[in-house]
């Protein structure tokens, strides 16, 4: 080879070297800061303000509009369940930043102890007001001032009467001629008994030359003298009141109950109280009457006790500390669940929880509707939508629903149209029965039994036919009426088949129309589950509904036991919402 190709051959080959040299060093970082790059990308945080959601960042501090601590939100994906847009998956950073911490669901003893304040009253049963008979003139009054003790029969006053000097006339007149005229005679005596004279001064009368001027009032009960409408010299007509004169061997408890603890409060309750006149002494009643109506200036009921008063310790006027214990009152919270105050955002119209999801690899958790019983200290009972043990929000729920909304998942504000139509109780029973016997059809499949399949089905054409039709109207019926016919037809395909594989494709349609029918008009089940098979008749995908939510496949068996995924609870007395696509997410200004 000649120097010149040589040389040129040299030249060639340290440039090669240098190339592959470079190569080495920075081309490999570069593919590695792509990778990283990358990385970082697809988990890019974004902090944002719940009250503010145009703020965006790419780093935590303040909102700089109202000082709040911006919260992360996460690009969506990474989760391993179904996307839902009842469900919102956080990341770890965004869940200790928020500081969200959660609390079982707990079945409690629905007591409730209500303290109540009150006064000491009169016991009005135990009243009464001492009337003049007779008009005249107050002449003497021995009874002078209220609180007086008066026994019964005992002197109160004494009054003048012009009318009964008339009468005593009349009487001693026909006296004397009372064996020709003994109507007239008996009419006398009558009158003055009206009068309210006893027989002995009635006889007195009679039997006297001379006339009686002044006439006792005599008390007609024993007690405390609590009001005096009369002084002497005052002139009374017949019925006037003249005492009022009151036993108070007994006196009512008057207890101020606002519309929130009414639920807590019945006839027969136990009323523990104090008053600060006697220290140290808890008295005892029972709760005998609540009124009717509310005080629209105290926005209270009153609720009354009586209790004995030996010794009158207990004083008219009097303030009372009071407290009762009883268990509400409200359906379906005998042994109920509780959660805690904290764990409850409610609009107005409607009650939100948040539930964390275990099935999931990252954290997620899942907007509940419930229906809100009555209050129990710092919890709320539940009469509808969870279940024991399940772990809801209580620290932190108003991040996770900002942070919901923001992701353009259900929130508190935000949620699908009412898919629920209001039906009779005895209806919702028998479709109750019906699924009942639905489930033993889906047992059957599940063990791949085609002939109990086929006794199943008619066990299920016998409940739909004793469905009552005319307990529905308007448009519940026709809903009904359109859902009825399916669910024979398809429920007679499957008792009249012998063949299994026949019986798992009308069980499809059935369960279709029985689902609609439960989110539509809701049964008594404590829970059910929708699931889904995605491989079920030649991988077209069918559901069906399950008392459990392990996976039990109606579709396949033995063969596929497992396979299958719950997409939808429902839970007895719980709103069904339509089905809808995902809410758009917030939109706003990005920094």
């Amino acid at each position: 080879m000649k120097p010149r190709s040589k040389k040129f051959a040299t030249y060639v080959l340290v440039a090669l070297g240098g190339l592959l040299l470079g190569w080495l060093i920075f081309g490999g970082r570069a593919s590695e800061e792509l990778h990283d790059h990358e990385g970082e990308t697809a988990g890019v945080v974004t902090y944002t303000c719940s009250m503010h959601p145009q703020i965006r960042q790419n780093a935590p501090g303040q909102c700089p509009i109202c000082g709040m601590d911006l919260i992360p939100v996460t690009a969506a994906g990474g989760g391993t369940g179904e996307p839902s847009p009842y469900i919102l998956e956080m990341t770890p950073e965004a869940i200790a930043l928020s500081n969200i911490q959660t609390s079982p669901v707990q079945r409690v003893d629905p007591e409730n102890e209500v303290m109540l304040s009150g006064t000491v009253a009169l016991n009005e049963q135990k009243v009464s007001s001492i009337t003049a008979k007779f008009p005249g003139r107050i002449e003497k009054l021995y009874v002078n001032f209220t609180g007086q003790e008066v026994r019964k029969g005992e002197r109160l006053a004494s009054i003048y009467s012009p009318e009964l000097i008339t009468a005593q006339r009349e009487l001693q007149e026909a006296a004397r001629s009372k064996d020709i005229m003994p109507e007239l005679y008996e009419a006398a005596k009558t009158k003055l008994r009206l009068w309210n004279l006893s027989g002995k001064q009635i006889q007195r009368i009679e039997n006297a030359n001379e006339l009686i001027t002044n006439f006792d009032i005599h008390s007609d009960a024993s007690g405390v003298v609590t009001a005096r409408m009369v002084a002497v010299g005052d002139y009374v007509s017949t019925g006037s009141v003249l005492f009022e004169v009151a036993n108070l061997s007994s006196v009512w408890i008057v207890l101020d109950a606002y519309e929130t603890d009414l639920s807590w409060i019945k006839e027969g309750a136990t009323v523990n109280f104090t008053v600060q006149g006697v220290p140290g002494e808890e008295f005892k009643a029972k709760v005998q009457f609540m009124t009717p109506v509310l005080d629209a200036s105290t926005r209270a009921v009153q609720v009354r006790a009586e209790v004995q008063n030996p010794g009158n310790q207990l004083k008219p006027g009097m303030f009372v500390n009071a407290r009762i214990k009883s268990a509400t009152q409200a359906k379906g919270t005998e042994d109920a669940l509780a959660v805690q105050r904290t764990a409850v955002l409610w609009t107005g119209k409607r009650s939100v929880v948040y539930v964390k999801v275990d099935d999931r690899e990252a954290s997620a958790f899942e907007m509940r509707e419930v229906t809100l019983g009555p209050r129990l200290g710092d919890m709320y009972l539940i009469e509808a939508g969870l279940s024991k043990g399940e772990q809801v929000v209580t620290n932190g729920v108003f991040a996770v629903d900002g942070a919901a909304q923001l992701s353009g998942n259900y929130s508190m504000m935000t949620a699908p149209a009412n898919n629920r139509m209001e039906v009779p109780e005895a209806f919702r029973n028998q479709l109750t029965a019906v699924a009942d016997k639905y489930l033993s059809l889906k047992n059957a499949l599940v063990a791949s039994d085609a002939p109990a399949a086929q006794k199943a089905a008619g066990n299920v054409l016998q409940a739909l036919d004793k469905v009552d039709m005319s307990l529905l109207d308007g448009s519940t019926h026709a809903k009904w009426m359109q859902l009825l016919p399916a669910l024979k037809t398809h429920a007679e395909a499957i008792q009249q088949s012998a063949a299994l594989d026949k019986q798992r494709t009308a069980f499809s349609p059935l369960s279709n129309h029985l689902i609609e029918a439960v989110e539509t008009f809701g049964t008594d089940k404590e829970v059910l589950f929708r699931q889904k098979c995605p491989m079920a008749l030649g991988d077209q995908g069918a559901y069906w509904l399950s008392e459990q939510k392990e996976i039990r496949n109606p579709y396949f068996g033995e063969a596929m036991l497992s396979c299958g995924e719950t997409e939808q609870t429902y839970r007895e007395g719980q709103v069904m919402r339509a089905k809808e696509q995902k809410p758009a997410p917030v939109q706003g200004h990005v920094h």
